[in-house]
């Protein structure tokens, strides 16, 4: 599937970051451009445009929300689909971090809401300083 051929009436959301590597020093600003395909006949009555981070692997999993927008007027989601931009400030912390026992991620979500009533997430991972993944310290 390509940007711009919705497969399966599932819709393509294609993100473009300001940075080619994707890799973001703290308190640096993110400028995100986006581009929505739509299955022919969908409708869309709210898009959310977020900026998060969460954690993977062992222990409980966190979430927190560094910037988030919903866009409800009728105006508002037309303008923003088929495609859209915005910026946000990152913050000093956390540090995305590839650890063995855990993992920090910080991505830009795009979540679409149908006039059907159903939804469809798409995330896009950029990493938010530089520190090197973990290698596992046992010999083979």
């Amino acid at each position: 599937m390509t940007a711009g051929e919705p497969s399966r009436g599932l819709p393509v959301v294609t993100v473009f970051f300001c940075k080619a590597d994707r890799i973001y020093e703290t308190l640096e600003p993110i400028d995100i451009r986006y581009q929505i395909s739509l299955p022919p006949g969908s409708s869309l009555r709210a898009i959310e445009r977020s900026v998060l981070w969460y954690t993977e692997g062992k222990g409980e999993e966190d979430l927190e929300i560094h910037f988030f927008e919903r866009l409800t007027d009728r105006a508002a989601v037309s303008g923003a689909a088929p495609e859209g931009r915005f910026a946000v400030g990152l913050p000093r912390s956390p540090l995305s971090y590839e650890g063995l026992i855990v993992k920090i991620r910080w991505c830009v979500r795009i979540r679409l809401f149908f006039a059907s009533g159903r939804d469809f997430v798409s995330e896009h991972v950029f990493d938010l300083g530089r520190i090197p993944a973990a290698i596992s310290g046992k010999v083979s």
